[in-house]
């Protein structure tokens, strides 16, 4: 009976072990911040610790062959917007990654910040931080594709 009651101890002390996850199992392995690694479509879910309003969204889909983007947008505007154009990533020794970006057509200029990319894991999230605001953080997660209403909504509003 003692020895049953020692397997029983073991086995639960050696269960206990198994099933505790590394931390980075669960979020997913930390990615570099390279073209290949953001290709694809994110979808901005959390701005400054809160979720965006009802109603407003931001899509971006980053192609990395030729480093251009086309982002899908409704949070500054009344209306939606479709905006293309180019990106760069660069390794600050200090800062990390840094992605900046450069509008097509009329607006024909550079975005308004640089980003500092941090988080950017295999699981499918990143966190961008403005490079000159540290409070002002954007949490993005990846996604199949841009929702066609969204497509449909922003069509005739191209910048």
């Amino acid at each position: 009976m003692k020895i049953l009651f020692r397997i029983m101890i073991l086995s639960i002390f050696l269960t206990s072990f198994i099933a505790c996850d590394d931390e980075e199992e669960t979020k997913g392995r930390t990615l570099e911040v390279t073209p290949a690694n953001l290709n694809g479509t994110w979808q901005l879910t959390e701005w400054n610790g809160q979720p965006l309003a009802e109603g407003t969204y931001c899509y971006i889909t980053f192609v990395r062959k030729d480093k251009t983007f086309k982002m899908y947008q409704k949070f500054d505007s009344m209306y939606a917007r479709f905006l293309t154009g180019s990106f760069d990533i660069e390794k600050d020794d200090y800062l990390g990654y840094i992605i900046t970006g450069k509008y097509d057509y009329s607006l024909g200029g550079r975005w308004n910040n640089s980003y500092i990319v941090t988080e950017l894991s295999s699981s499918g999230a990143m966190v961008w931080i403005v490079k000159d605001d540290a409070d002002d953080v954007s949490k993005y997660i990846r996604c199949d594709d841009v929702p066609s209403f969204i497509k449909d909504e922003s069509q005739g509003h191209e910048y």
